[in-house]
């Protein structure tokens, strides 16, 4: 039979605040939770039905006795509370200190250099949302054709162009200079291209934006699986998280629906191995910009697409929910929170109703698809596979 882990990232879809949330501002932060309360109940039938309820008290969400699922949350090991932080991690990568953040924008001496390289000013250079900086910079930006430096309290350096301005291929070149100097004392996890299109008054931002992380520090469960001829399968930005290494296959999307379609696509592909996506709307669209409505009408949209990944599992499938930090929508920071996040776990193999506890590393999530695809490794953390299977 053909064994296939099909880990699936619901981005900051965190489940409460974690023991040290006051080291990062983020006391009283709860994604699920607040949202729940703030909409006066969930609905998530099918979440609800694979223990989502079980995991932690949600407003609308009864725990289920037995859940269809296994179910239980883990705690972040690494100091940080970001994408790049959180994917490693989960992948098998402590970070024992925090990637580089520029609350402050970045140094004149980064600036400087960056400039000379590009052979051109720059605009910005400012912890900014990135729809709002080119409504405020990107008039300013097509008269003289610098681009917008920005970043955020994650590990970034984004550079916002028009693409009728600087041409995607310059925009790009861009990155790749600003990646290779952005390691060291200077080191940033990821540089994200961040185009945009439009006239004064109406920008849009378009799908070619493009992430260049930092390679891992260490051996990750993609570079385990793809050695052991198995197939890595990496839908959204994974592929970038991960600077491609220990992908054999991967394809970017849009929005969620497009992820969820493009998930199912590979499980239709019948390649043993992983498949891991990332669903992004849930941070970018919704948690960023404190629309706990908007976040809320996202998670109810993959609970209706939920019924359509369980079916197509077969069954020699493992399925792991999870999520990769929070963006509590409801709090006033519109930055990531330090938060568990939960863990629901469905197959035919998986015993209904089996509880994973916390977990004390988002690394046992790695180890667990590690042992249950045969891959021997020496990855940190533990598995819970046995914890699980009936």
């Amino acid at each position: 039979m053909m064994k296939r882990a099909i880990l699936i990232v619901l981005d900051s879809v965190g489940i409460g605040e974690m023991p040290d949330a006051h080291l990062y501002g983020d006391v009283g932060s709860n994604t699920l939770g607040n949202i729940a309360k703030a909409v006066g109940g969930m609905e998530v039938p099918h979440l609800e039905a694979l223990g989502l309820g079980n995991i932690a008290p949600l407003e609308g969400v009864k725990p289920q006795d037995p859940p269809q699922g296994a179910y239980g949350k883990a705690a972040e090991l690494s100091v940080g509370k970001d994408t790049v932080t959180g994917h490693w991690e989960m992948a098998g990568v402590i970070l024992e200190k925090p990637l580089n953040t520029y609350p402050e924008g970045f140094s004149k001496e980064i600036m400087d250099a960056f400039e000379a390289k590009i052979g051109r000013k720059t605009l910005g250079n400012v912890v900014a949302s990135g729809t709002e900086i080119i409504v405020e910079l990107g008039e300013e930006h097509m008269r003289t054709g610098y681009p917008i430096i920005y970043t955020s309290a994650d590990s970034v350096f984004q550079i916002a162009a028009h693409e009728e301005i600087i041409p995607l291929e310059e925009l790009y070149r861009y990155c790749e200079i600003a990646r290779e100097m952005l390691v060291g004392d200077w080191q940033v996890g990821r540089v994200i291209a961040r185009p945009f299109v439009g006239e004064p008054g109406n920008f849009q931002r378009t799908a070619n934006r493009k992430d260049y992380a930092l390679d891992p520090f260490n051996k990750t469960i993609l570079e385990y699986v793809k050695e052991a001829g198995q197939n890595v399968m990496c839908v959204g930005k994974i592929e970038d998280v991960f600077n491609k290494i220990g992908v054999t296959h991967a394809i970017h999307t849009k929005n969620n629906l497009e992820g969820v379609e493009e998930t199912l696509n590979y499980l239709d592909a019948n390649l043993p191995g992983l498949i891991w996506s990332n669903l992004v709307d849930f941070d970018m669209k919704f948690g960023h910009r404190n629309d706990y409505e908007g976040y809320y009408a996202s998670i109810r949209e993959f609970d209706r697409e939920l019924p359509r990944l369980l079916e197509k599992m077969g069954e020699e499938d493992l399925l792991i929910i999870t999520a990769d930090h929070g963006c509590d929508p409801t709090t006033a920071s519109t930055d990531h929170s330090r938060e568990y996040i939960p863990i629901l776990v469905y197959g035919q193999s998986v015993r209904p109703g089996a509880t994973l506890g916390i977990r004390r590393t988002f690394s046992d999530i790695g180890k667990t698809v590690l042992e249950y695809l045969g891959v021997e490794n020496t990855l940190y953390g533990e598995s819970f596979l046995h914890e699980i299977q009936k």
